[in-house]
């Protein structure tokens, strides 16, 4: 109940502060390639489906063109959509999905429905909380898109390299759970974004982790 109110509080309180930013960003989108949004499906809690908010980033029926992971030099990401993406600023209409219960400020990022479907069973314990905006995960590949360039197969690389480091850190916060964890994630996930260094909200040293937050990946 606790999370709740400080789940739709937060939401409120950003959705008025950054509403100038928002509305500038939507016109922006609207004029130059069209519908605002982005409303894909993905997987909340207890397994209900729900659409999430997102600037559109990519051109008009882009799932239909490819992959549903995508790498930063994917040609359908708009020219703009490439500015949002860098910034992080396409996830902020989430604080709408929040404020209607469909998500949290802090918890497990949402899944499309095939990466929910390789679940393991202890795994489907990440549906037993609302997903979240962000998450250790989110700061871990906060430059996921990098990952992913150049990959001829970006859902098998997501699914290879991504999927299984993802499901490990959202059960890493389910377990570490709490207000103060939230506070930490959020205070980290912001000070990220002008480049500082994520690691001291983690509650263990993650061998995992370099210095720019990233996953060590093996060739």
């Amino acid at each position: 109940m606790l999370k709740r109110s400080f789940d739709f509080l937060g939401a409120a309180f950003g959705l008025f502060l950054f509403s100038p930013l928002l509305v500038a960003i939507a016109l922006m989108i609207n004029l130059n390639s069209g519908p605002v949004f982005y409303r894909g499906v993905r997987i909340g809690l207890h397994g209900r489906p729900f659409r999430i908010f997102k600037f559109r980033t990519m051109v008009v029926n882009a799932e239909q063109l490819g992959a549903s992971s995508t790498g930063d030099d994917d040609p359908r990401i708009t020219r703009f959509g490439r500015f949002l993406r860098r910034h992080k600023l396409d996830e902020l209409p989430q604080l709408l999905n929040v404020l209607t219960g469909d998500m949290s400020i802090v918890g497990p990022r949402p899944q499309v429905q095939w990466a929910v479907d390789l679940y393991k069973d202890d795994e489907h314990a990440l549906l037993s909380v609302r997903p979240g905006i962000t998450d250790y995960a989110s700061l871990v590949f906060r430059d996921e898109g990098a990952i992913l360039h150049g990959s001829a197969d970006p859902d098998q690389d997501y699914l290879e390299t991504i999927h299984p480091e993802k499901v490990r850190l959202g059960l890493l916060y389910l377990q570490t759970q709490s207000m103060w964890t939230d506070l930490k994630i959020i205070l980290a996930t912001v000070a990220a974004l002008f480049g500082g260094d994520p690691r001291w909200c983690f509650p263990v040293q993650d061998e995992s982790l370099h210095y720019r937050g990233q996953p060590r990946v093996s060739s």
